[in-house]
């Protein structure tokens, strides 16, 4: 039975998820809170499986709870957010913080429906399975390279991630240099909260990262976020002219956008003059798409388990054999750089 701890401000919210998981066998709600000091004293006394949290509420701030929470108590959060702007803001925040999923108060037409097709369930089903004890190092970095010190003739840099990934993802970007070879990042999101978190990560990354439109030329200096919703990341090109590419499609390894269809088209447009990164996640997306890169030529790396927050997606591409060196996330960006150049 997965154990969960609703945080929630609204009564009527509270009462819509706990309907959404009335008839989950497995899932328990075990207790509810209207603010993050309720929240507080009932993870103290009950030390819930997961917990869902409103990053919105009053009092004190939904991401100050949320990181003393991951600092003094690491457990499975799924953040609940509303449809608005500064709301995505603030989910994206929360991802970075170690939150492992979001999930969406609202449908598309902004209505509260009290079923939501087992989405919730899901969700929590999905977090229960996560363990905390090895956390990202967020203080590991190398001097950077300079300017001068890339070749002019690279090729690009391709990543994929899921649970765990936007914190990941910022210890690597933070170490990427302002003219870093063009880089492109599959994660698993919601696509509502894919421009905030882009947004998130071009505030920490020297280079400038973007979401990813379709045909944008690659360029350097430019990392490419996958929008999300229903089309796959991928490039095209050929001769020295490369772009960005969105297409529809059905999820591949269970995603929409997968990292297997990133991996493969950059495997078969860059070869050699690729490098291929698999970063912290749930599941296999990504191991057969990093196998086919390193078939092409291209340098592959994968997260090691002590730094991942899920060890699936890496550890499925080592027992391929589909990565040439695994490395701890903050020693990652230097492999890569200096493979790309």
């Amino acid at each position: 039975m997965i154990r969960v701890l609703i945080v929630e401000d609204s009564p009527t919210m509270r009462a819509i998820l706990m309907s959404r998981l009335a008839n989950e066998h497995d899932i328990a709600v075990i207790a509810t809170a209207g603010n993050a000091a309720e929240g507080r004293e009932l993870i103290k006394q009950f030390d819930p499986d997961v917990i869902t949290l409103d990053v919105e509420m009053p009092g004190m701030n939904g991401l100050e709870f949320l990181e003393k929470i991951m600092t003094l108590r690491p457990t499975p959060v799924i953040v609940v957010s509303g449809s608005t702007k500064d709301g995505n803001a603030v989910t994206a925040r929360a991802l970075a913080l170690g939150a492992v999923d979001c999930y969406a108060k609202c449908d598309r037409s902004g209505g509260l429906p009290l079923d939501d097709n087992g989405k919730l369930a899901s969700l929590i089903r999905y977090a229960a399975q996560v363990r905390f004890d090895d956390p990202v190092q967020k203080d590991a970095r190398f001097a950077r390279r300079t300017a001068d010190a890339l070749a002019e003739d690279v090729g690009c840099i391709a990543i994929g991630s899921s649970t765990g990934g936007v914190e990941a993802l910022q210890v690597l970007l933070r170490d990427f240099p302002a003219d870093c070879p063009p880089t492109l990042i599959v994660q698993h999101v919601n696509a509502r909260f894919a421009p905030a978190i882009a947004k998130s990560l071009d505030e920490i990354c020297p280079a400038h990262v973007v979401l990813a439109r379709a045909d944008m030329p690659l360029r350097k200096g430019k990392v490419y976020f996958a929008p999300g919703g229903d089309r796959h990341l991928a490039v095209t090109g050929g001769e020295g002219s490369f772009h960005t590419k969105l297409r529809p499609g059905e999820p591949v390894a269970g995603h929409l956008p997968s990292v297997d269809v990133l991996f493969e088209t950059v495997a078969r447009t860059f070869g050699p003059r690729s490098v291929g990164v698999l970063l912290t996640g749930m599941g296999s997306d990504g191991a057969h798409g990093l196998l086919a890169m390193a078939k092409a030529g291209a340098f592959t790396i994968a997260q090691d388990e002590a730094s991942c927050t899920v060890f699936g997606m890496p550890r499925a591409a080592i027992a391929l054999g589909a990565a040439n060196i695994v490395a701890p996330i903050g020693r990652i960006a230097r492999h890569a750089l200096r493979h790309a150049a």
